[in-house]
């Protein structure tokens, strides 16, 4: 008879199980896509903005990143020709992300790297929990954790070393 699995600690704390399974993941991406030169945060960045003309205020909200950080993404994908800021045809003082034609060839490649391991990490779960789990996250993260509460000492975001 074999001894049962040992809870780790933490096991039932859904901010550090949310947080470890985030951290890896973005790891992961992070190695995969070093070939790219794309970051998994450029990839969310452009991904994004092919969606539609958007301000870089919008896309950082969209995205979930900080103003300095969304400036620093930006900066970097337009160094690369990746995107670039474009006057807003609908407000002349805005400036709006316009997604290249090489960075939309780069997205695409992101996207396959992104599909595969999305891919490999689902297939840890039962075929049936897959769709449920995806659900279930979706509607968390779009609902009740969509936005943070406004506290005295901010969370910082940490890129992956």
């Amino acid at each position: 008879m074999s001894a049962p699995p040992q809870l780790q600690p933490l096991s039932d704390n859904l901010c550090w199980l949310l947080s470890r399974a985030s951290w890896t993941l973005t790891t992961e991406l992070t190695a995969a896509m070093e070939d790219l030169g794309l970051s998994p945060r450029a990839h969310s960045v452009l991904a994004a903005a092919v969606t539609g003309e958007h301000t870089q205020t919008e896309l950082a909200q969209m995205v979930g990143l900080d103003k300095t950080t969304m400036v620093v993404t930006m900066d970097e994908l337009e160094a690369d020709g990746l995107a670039e800021r474009r006057p807003s045809v609908s407000d002349r003082r805005a400036r709006v992300i316009a997604v290249t034609k090489a960075g939309r060839r780069k997205l695409r490649e992101a996207e396959v790297i992104g599909e595969r391991i999305r891919c490999d990490v689902l297939a840890a779960l039962p075929e049936e929990d897959r769709t449920v789990f995806m659900g279930a996250l979706t509607t968390l993260a779009t609902g009740r954790l969509s936005e943070p509460v406004q506290c005295s000492h901010p969370v910082r975001r940490r890129a992956p070393r």
